[in-house]
């Protein structure tokens, strides 16, 4: 493909979602058009559907986000279970997404993810301390 032909696709793909807000969909809905501009499929119905398709899928995992055990579950796969954390380092993350929660209520929701496989956990010595560690099982 030559570069004026990826040229003339970007912009029939931004002239597509010239006219949505900024945002992460409009980036969606652009990336989604320009790949089946590229792949030779230029049918629009095709490419809104896709985009309807990933619209929904970010609404489930933002629902999916509404609770504890479902905001635990978008840091593990964000990848931040990889390493193994202390629930003190599980409730500063959750703070850094703007979830608060006391500690209390963490240890149910770990130790629920950790009898469903979901998570496991270790135990660990810190100092004269003995906790709990967690990470991707």
């Amino acid at each position: 493909m030559d570069a004026k032909k990826l040229i003339d696709l970007r912009k029939q793909a931004e002239k597509a979602v010239s006219e949505m807000p900024d945002g992460e969909i409009k980036v969606k809905a652009f990336e989604v058009i320009l790949s089946h501009l590229l792949s030779g499929s230029e049918k629009p119905q095709s490419a809104a559907s896709s985009v309807a398709k990933s619209t929904r899928k970010q609404k489930q995992d933002t629902s999916q986000a509404s609770s504890l055990r479902g905001r635990i579950l978008v840091l593990r796969d964000e990848g931040f279970f990889k390493s193994q954390k202390t629930i003190s380092d599980v409730r500063e993350e959750l703070k850094a997404h703007g979830w608060h929660y006391p500690l209390t209520t963490l240890s149910g929701s770990l130790q629920t993810l950790v009898q469903r496989r979901i998570l496991r956990r270790e135990r660990a010595t810190q100092g004269e301390k003995k906790i709990w560690k967690y990470s991707n099982p």
